[in-house]
């Protein structure tokens, strides 16, 4: 793989100094049960503020539109109870708590239509276990205060419904030697039906905020489960409110790179659009142009910059930087400037959206190679690069940078061997 352009970036070697087990233990162990739910993602502190942590023994008793066609009957509920998850309503369904013309219906994919009489209770969030698990955790910088990873693509930072092992937490659990933690399942915004974690800046101090109990051990962002890169562990208090302080101030530096579907009409530009749930699929958040004041949708904004065009214009390696932390905002954005992310099928950059603008632009003799390659994709190609802040106890300025993963470079490589222009 080429070097990707990090000449601004500054690499800290990683100088593991020595923590105390039993000061972390203690921490981690009243992080889980002090810790907000949310949503997965990249939510400032203000955005929990206000918002419902627990829909248990909300009833739902409602006739469907006459002029609705066939729906799923989980879609259907989730479409009618604003912010309750997906997930929180399948498991109400099998548990016997939806019924439909009168008749208990435990099948989630049951089709509803117009005139059809619903009843719903949400069920009770059922408790969840963080074990500790020997996962291999590739660390760049760890000290008493602060624990940097390098996160691999697939893997999901904590325990949610659907994602109940093979979590970064429990990997950071067993490297720590502290015990199982027992916590409540929390609402989560579902990647295709599963639990998905972008980035979370939140402090857990603010009573205002406090809700259902979830693990987060001293983690103040979060990444996708797709995303590759770089995230930072709080170790104890004090890290953790610095850290979360940063964030919102918006002082931490983070630069992602992504291989997107199509070139974006300008090399560079600063996306401002807020970000809210898509009112047309529940399981991604969308660019909502226009003031976010309506409760909507949040103020969101990236920076972005095209470092190279590949394949002849049919796909670039694009830079990112964010002002703001919102769910999935990168995806959204992207899928806003209509370059979404290669291999994101949530967002639009599907294999044939892939294909369809690689194939035009290359000639005929690479087509069957970028089929191939296409095909090979697993996840989103997005990778958090730099990540950088003030050391919360030091003061100091510290930057890390981690090129991307084996998978991401074969693509980046594989493209640029057709055709590659610097911007």
């Amino acid at each position: 793989m080429q070097a990707l352009n990090t000449s601004s970036f500054s690499l800290l070697p990683q100088n593991p100094k020595p923590f105390s087990l039993s000061t972390f233990s203690t921490f981690i162990c009243r992080a889980f049960s002090k810790f907000p739910g949310d949503s997965n993602s990249d939510d400032s502190p203000d955005e929990i503020t206000g918002r419902r942590c627990n829909y248990s023994g909300v009833k739902l008793e409602e006739t469907v539109d006459g002029n609705t066609g066939k729906l799923r009957l989980d879609c259907w509920i989730s479409s009618r109870i604003d912010g309750v998850s997906r997930a929180r309503v399948q498991s109400s369904i099998r548990s016997g708590l939806v019924s439909v013309n009168g008749r208990v219906t435990d099948k989630v994919s049951h089709k509803v239509k117009g005139g059809d009489k619903v009843n719903c209770t949400i069920a009770d969030l059922k408790p969840l276990r963080a074990e500790p698990e020997d996962i291999p955790l590739d660390i760049v910088y760890e000290d008493e205060h602060v624990l940097v990873v390098n996160k691999p693509a697939h893997m999901v930072v904590h325990p949610a419904p659907g994602n109940a092992t093979g979590t970064l937490v429990s990997g950071i659990l067993h490297h720590c030697s502290l015990p199982t933690c027992s916590f409540l399942g929390e609402e989560v915004l579902s990647d295709v039906e599963d639990a998905s974690d972008d980035e979370l800046n939140v402090s857990p101090y603010d009573s205002s905020v406090m809700c259902e109990p979830s693990v987060r051990p001293g983690i103040v962002h979060r990444l996708d489960k797709g995303t590759s890169g770089l995230l930072v562990v709080a170790k104890n208090e004090h890290s953790l409110v610095d850290l979360a302080e940063q964030f919102k101030k918006h002082t931490i530096k983070r630069v992602y790179v992504s291989i997107t579907c199509g070139v974006p009409t300008s090399v560079s530009g600063r996306v401002d659009i807020p970000i809210g749930r898509d009112s047309n699929n529940r399981i991604r958040m969308a660019a909502i142009p226009g003031s976010p004041k309506s409760g909507k949708s949040r103020y969101a904004v990236s920076r972005y910059k095209v470092i190279e065009e590949l394949a002849g214009g049919g796909s670039a390696l694009v830079e990112w930087r964010l002002e703001t932390g919102r769910t999935h905002q990168i995806r959204a954005h992207a899928k806003y400037l209509g370059i979404p992310l290669m291999g994101d099928e949530v967002y639009g950059g599907t294999k044939n959206m892939a294909l369809s603008l690689l194939q035009p632009k290359t000639p005929p003799r690479f087509h069957g190679k970028l089929s191939q390659l296409v095909s090979r994709i697993e996840r989103p190609c997005l990778h958090a690069l730099t990540l950088g802040f003030r050391h919360p106890f030091t003061g100091e300025n510290i930057h890390f940078t981690r090129l991307p993963p084996p998978d991401f470079a074969e693509i980046l490589s594989e493209l640029r061997a057709i055709n590659t222009e610097k911007v």
